[in-house]
């Protein structure tokens, strides 16, 4: 994906454990720089300034004034999205957050109204489809590999933080769950695939109270839940295509898939779409075996050493793209529709519910990333 000739001016803002994916990422485009950062805690982005070599601020505020910043990038939690995102927006500069939208629906509609009416770009993450396999996946469907597609499922299963993190807590309070954890990459990557949602039946329910966590030099010993951790839901989407949708915290080991789309001449079977670069496999009525498609651009990952994963960044081109009139894949109203699916989600609905939002399905892309 290439980006407007004179360097755009990123500005980070939010130095946590993501934002090294960032910094490294952006590096990759030859038309985005990064400007600087700023978190509020100064100890973290001073060592974030001294590790990427970027100027510190000491506040979103004084970054978003400084010379040559175009967009700004929040890189705080999720619960802090909200108000985070309205203080950047009012600063006036084009603004892109990392997922989810906002921790709640309801309170993300004010926030792409706010932007619009500033004539500011909005965009959020995920955007993992822009990646080969996305892509790959994408013209797959759009080629009429496996004819029309009559159904998906999508399966979001536990990464088992108990075991690994030293304090899982958010994962099951307010803000967390699997829909608002991983379900992003999901329903966006189903959206890029099959376009827009109009229906969602779901139920949801907590499953184990209270959760022992067991991490080498943790920092609690159990959580309290709070939340729905298992949800399982049915989507209608505008096209006519049904999907199936699977998102717990409480299946720990499985064999499922990651997504599959079912058509009337074959199966595609589409990798984790945390990822940007996976293979992507097909396997139409007869065949008598799986086969791997070849990738329709580069892998933004692939010419990478191991120890620079992961990597992020190509929403955020994709928004300094937009600056000069190209698709605008990431905006805000895809997003919004995406948070729209994961609130009934993971609450659950009572029957079926229609949405009250919409949009366009996202233009593919060709492009090969820069490095």
């Amino acid at each position: 994906m290439t980006v407007q000739k004179d360097p755009i001016g990123v500005g980070i803002v939010g130095c946590g454990n993501i934002s090294g994916a960032y910094f490294r990422g952006l590096r990759r485009f030859d038309g985005l720089r990064i400007a600087g950062c700023a978190d509020l805690d100064q100890e973290l982005a001073r060592a974030a300034g001294e590790r990427h070599g970027v100027p510190v601020f000491a506040s979103a505020e004084e970054l978003a004034a400084a010379d040559g910043v175009d967009i700004l990038v929040n890189l705080t939690p999720p619960l802090a999205h909200e108000s985070v995102t309205r203080s950047l927006l009012g600063t006036g500069k084009h603004v892109f957050t990392e997922k989810p939208l906002t921790a709640s629906f309801a309170s993300a509609a004010s926030l792409v109204a706010e932007a619009r009416g500033k004539g500011v770009l909005f965009g959020s993450a995920p955007d993992t489809f822009l990646g080969s396999a996305g892509q790959t996946a994408r013209a797959a469907v759009d080629d009429g590999l496996i004819g029309d597609v009559i159904g998906a499922s999508a399966f979001v299963t536990h990464s088992k933080a108990e075991l690994w993190h030293p304090d899982p807590t958010f994962l099951f309070t307010t803000g967390g769950g699997p829909a608002l954890d991983m379900g992003p990459y999901y329903i966006a990557a189903l959206v890029n695939l099959l376009g827009p949602i109009v229906s969602v039946s779901a139920m949801a329910r907590i499953g184990s109270t209270v959760r022992p966590v067991s991490t080498p030099g943790r920092q609690v010993d159990t959580i309290d839940v709070t939340i729905p951790t298992h949800a399982s839901a049915t989507l209608g989407f505008a096209n006519g295509a049904i999907g199936t949708v699977l998102m717990s915290f409480d299946v720990w080991d499985h064999e499922l898939p990651f997504i599959e789309l079912y058509g009337t001449e074959g199966t595609l079977s589409v990798p984790d779409p945390n990822n940007y670069d996976d293979t992507v496999r097909v396997r139409q009525h007869g065949e008598h075996a799986w086969r791997s498609l070849p990738p329709v651009i580069e892998g933004f990952t692939s010419r990478v050493d191991g120890a620079d994963l992961p990597l992020r960044g190509p929403g955020v081109a994709d928004l300094a793209a937009a600056l000069t009139g190209e698709p605008f894949r990431t905006n805000a109203d895809f997003a919004l529709h995406v948070l729209e699916v994961l609130d009934a989600i993971a609450n659950g609905t009572d029957g079926v519910a229609a949405l009250t939002t919409t949009c366009d399905r996202p233009a593919p892309t060709k492009e090969t990333w820069t490095s």
